[in-house]
């Protein structure tokens, strides 16, 4: 089995034209800023877009990226495990841009502005945990949504995992248009 390697900001500027740079986040991410000439993947539509990531990774190096590195690691280990090698780009968009290097926002002024995924777990968390607070003023079974929640973000960080992120990204704000994907799997060279 293929194992996956990582490159820092600085190494992968140097040799960015030689990637076929896949970001894996959400289009809404996405279209607020990445690599240039970034194709958009998300994570969880990864398994549809193997042909063409194997297209792809045949003609040259595939670089993973998302936000912090943790998605674009996932890619990278699901892609291994297809033998398709991959290199993510560690620390992510968050971590390139905080060197300085540029970044492609949409030219659409129609494109849709979504929330990163870490703010919308941030607000669906939080504001479960208000609303089971308030509730168990009244009905003290309520106050147990509080604690799940609680809980959920401390696996979360224990585990470096996100289940209210798998389930936020599959609300529609947060999926890609058909056509854009079908545009996206055709330039990588597969079809769908």
């Amino acid at each position: 089995m293929i194992t996956h390697a990582a490159v820092h900001p600085g190494q992968a500027v140097d040799r960015l034209s030689a990637y076929t740079v896949v970001d894996v986040r959400t289009p809404g991410e996405y279209a607020a800023g990445h690599l240039p000439g970034a194709h958009n993947i998300p994570l969880d539509h990864l398994a549809t877009a193997l042909p063409a990531l194997k297209a792809a990774a045949a003609r040259g190096e595939l670089l993973m990226v998302c936000a912090s590195g943790n998605r674009s690691a996932t890619a990278c280990e699901q892609l291994a495990a297809a033998d398709v090698p991959a290199t993510t780009l560690t620390g992510g968009t968050a971590a390139w841009t905080a060197q300085g290097y540029p970044v492609e926002r949409a030219a659409n002024s129609g494109a849709r502005t979504v929330w990163p995924m870490e703010r919308q777990v941030r607000l669906a968390a939080g504001s479960l945990v208000v609303a089971g607070l308030a509730l168990g003023a009244r009905y003290r079974q309520a106050r147990w949504l509080s604690a799940a929640i609680g809980g959920g973000l401390v696996f979360s960080a224990v585990t470096d995992t996100c289940g209210m992120a798998s389930v936020l990204a599959r609300f529609p704000h947060n999926r890609p248009r058909a056509a854009d994907f079908d545009a996206t799997l055709a330039s990588l060279g597969g079809r769908r």
